[in-house]
């Protein structure tokens, strides 16, 4: 069936973007003058808006038959050329309505933490300004419904969470940061770009459902020696494991950290980590034909999760704590999307960024009652100061180490009831799927003891003056520990008396190709002893952090002394990934500069040197006149190429703002223009 032409679909990213306009080029006037109470009004009303639309979405997708759930919203015709056709196209279907809430939902409620964690800082305007275009780009790499407007947003993300991270640049610490992760993601894009050509040199369409349509094209193609759906497919995948930190790209999200706390819940929780997730889901069609990269995908994804939780183990920062914890979920959901479980992938992801965000925000919280201070060792005995803190915090840490009946309980299981029953999956991927929610409880626990129980650590100036935050900081606490509870309930499976209404929402867009469904091929008893073991594991790894860091039963220092302290040293060094990737990827580059720079001196300008004594030569022989001529022909050259430069150099300020708010503020324009 043919979408459902609409015209409200627009609005969704149009509202975000239009706050960041506002905020981003009259903010400081407006933060000087009305305060910054208008600012937070600015900023967070978009989202409330875009949050209302993305309903309506949803009611209107309802109002459909499930086989033709899917609103298009031709904004204008982008590019004509030739064989290529595309649109600023917005389309929503179950999956991308689905990413729609969560995205302002949740997102919502970060910005409204944000009216008061961010309080005292000075640019409060330019904070808002970026996170509001930050989910512009989210929304409109969602909505997309083509590859080449996908990837507009896909970039917008990466320059925006560039600009969140180092928000605080005066730190070089944070910058570095910043740039670390626009760095790094910028070689998971050239694979995504790739992918983009070879889709278009094959089906001759760039359009997602134009090419689901014809993906019967690429059958027995190749490009470069290798099946193009095999090589696209793995192009892509180079993209989401940029994003969506897979190894090896996945150094970049734990220095993400640098960024506003609030940063770190949207970019981890709800938005731009998710990304290489929802972009699998979305060319799911063309993964289930290639399933070499399906192996590769469930792979990677298995050896992220295992060895991010391993380094998580034994992380100080609270921060960085999560921040490990993030990067192992979302390879527990490339496993999903890797053998074939993608509504039981996008169901992970929909009940992570419950738990993540509370999880960061609360964090957050713990952060602001202690001034800053972000070393686990220095807290302690903070469940009576920071009692709303402590049980929102503890809610969504069962249900991220998968708690029965708790959201991540749900979404885990059905996930490693896939790694083991679907035709893609194997008991090696359900082993490290359990053992990785072993690690995961462990570390979570270990947390919750050494922040919220013991003896209190916290410097004495500090807690004295420790109290609750403010209710704009723990009313978005409250709503999405309630949600780290509830959500888990719309997928239920079929084995535990459910009727799983998630996957249903999701069939029509996962009707082809998929490898899910088999819990009528075993039977429902294998599923509960399957589900049993991961709960005791799971429950293993709690006890054991109670037993190390409540009980002090065993030693943790002397834990850290296995070995000789050789296993402890390569957790805490993140297996000295950071030290191997300077050694060979940074020490090259500087290598190559030098020699770039040697050419230049002795290759180039030598030549250059010999052209000019061989021309000064050629005129004497050809006499002084000609020589007059040439040399005023080249100063007149020269003057006026060095009076034009003088002109532009004034609008090449050097200013990163000066840029963002001129790209910001065109694009605006001509949406408007094209709007009205």
């Amino acid at each position: 069936m043919e979408p459902t032409a609409v015209s409200t679909l627009r609005w969704i990213p149009l509202l975000p973007l239009l706050g960041a306009v506002v905020n981003g080029i009259f903010g400081a006037a407006i933060q000087r003058r009305a305060g910054k109470g208008a600012i937070a009004v600015l900023a967070v009303a978009p989202i409330g808006g875009a949050f209302a639309f993305a309903l309506l979405a949803f009611v209107q997708l309802l109002g459909l038959p499930p086989e033709g759930r899917m609103l298009l919203d031709v904004v204008w015709r982008w590019i004509a050329v030739g064989s290529l056709q595309v649109n600023v196209a917005f389309m929503a279907d179950p999956l991308s309505c689905t990413l729609l809430l969560v995205i302002t939902g949740i997102g919502g409620l970060i910005h409204l933490y944000s009216m008061a964690y961010m309080r005292e800082d000075d640019a409060y305007w330019r904070y808002f300004a970026y996170l509001n275009l930050f989910t512009f780009a989210m929304l409109v790499l969602v909505l997309a419904d083509n590859l080449l407007l996908m990837f507009v947003g896909w970039e917008g993300v990466g320059f925006c969470s560039w600009a969140l991270i180092g928000f605080w640049w005066r730190e070089p610490v944070n910058t570095t940061a910043g740039n670390k992760a626009f760095i790094v993601n910028r070689i998971g894009d050239c694979g995504f770009v790739l992918g983009i050509f070879a889709m278009f040199w094959t089906v001759d369409t760039v359009v997602f459902r134009d090419i689901q349509a014809h993906v019967g094209l690429l059958d027995g193609r190749m490009l470069w020696g290798m099946p193009v759906v095999g090589l696209a497919t793995l192009l892509f995948f180079v993209g989401a494991t940029g994003k969506s930190a897979q190894i090896p790209l996945h150094v970049w999200l734990p220095d993400a950290m640098q960024g506003p706390t609030p940063v770190s819940a949207l970019i981890h929780a709800a938005t731009m980590v998710t990304a290489g997730v929802y972009m699998i889901a979305r060319l799911h069609f063309l993964y289930a034909l290639a399933p070499g990269t399906l192996a590769v995908v469930a792979g990677v994804g298995a050896a992220t999760a295992i060895l991010a939780a391993t380094i998580g183990l034994v992380q100080d920062d609270i921060k960085r704590v999560l921040a490990y914890s993030t990067v192992s979920q979302l390879g527990v959901m490339f496993v999903a999307m890797g053998v074939g479980a993608w509504s039981a992938g996008v169901f992970h992801l929909v009940t992570h960024a419950f738990f993540k965000a509370c999880l960061f925000l609360g964090a957050g919280s713990v952060i602001h009652a202690l001034h800053h201070e972000q070393d686990m060792r220095k807290m302690g005995g903070l469940r009576t100061q920071l009692p709303v803190t402590f049980w929102t915090f503890l809610i969504a840490t069962l249900a991220l180490a998968g708690a029965p009946l708790t959201a991540g309980f749900f979404s885990k299981d059905e996930i490693l009831w896939q790694a083991w029953s679907s035709p893609l999956g194997s008991p090696l991927l359900w082993t490290v799927g359990v053992v990785t929610a072993g690690l995961t409880a462990c570390y979570m626990f270990r947390q919750i003891f050494l922040v919220f129980f013991g003896e209190n650590r916290v410097d004495p100036h500090v807690a004295a003056h420790v109290h609750e935050s403010p209710a704009a900081m723990t009313v978005p606490l409250v709503i999405l520990a309630a949600g780290s509870l509830l959500v888990g309930f719309l997928g239920v499976p079929e084995a535990f008396g459910g009727a799983n209404r998630f996957a249903a929402w999701l069939a029509p867009v996962f009707a082809t190709g998929h490898a899910e469904g088999h819990h009528a091929a075993h039977a429902a008893s294998l599923e509960w002893m399957l589900t049993a073991v991961s709960v005791a594991v799971a429950t293993t790894g709690a006890f054991v952090a109670f037993l190390v860091y409540q009980r002090r039963t065993v030693s943790a220092d002397a834990m850290a002394a296995l070995g000789g302290g050789a296993p402890y040293r390569l957790l805490l060094h993140k297996y000295f990934l950071d030290e191997l990737y300077w050694a060979t990827v940074g020490r090259g580059v500087l290598l190559l500069a030098r020699i770039g720079a040697w050419i230049d001196r002795r290759v180039i300008d030598g030549i250059v040197d010999g052209s000019a004594t061989l021309t000064r030569g050629i005129a004497r022989l050809e006499g002084r006149f000609d020589a007059v001529v040439v040399d005023g022909l080249v100063n007149a050259l020269a003057n006026a190429t060095g009076a034009l430069g003088a002109r532009l150099r004034r609008v090449q300020t050097g200013n990163i703002n000066t840029y963002l708010y001129v790209v910001v503020g065109t694009v605006t324009l001509v949406l408007i223009a094209r709007l009205f």
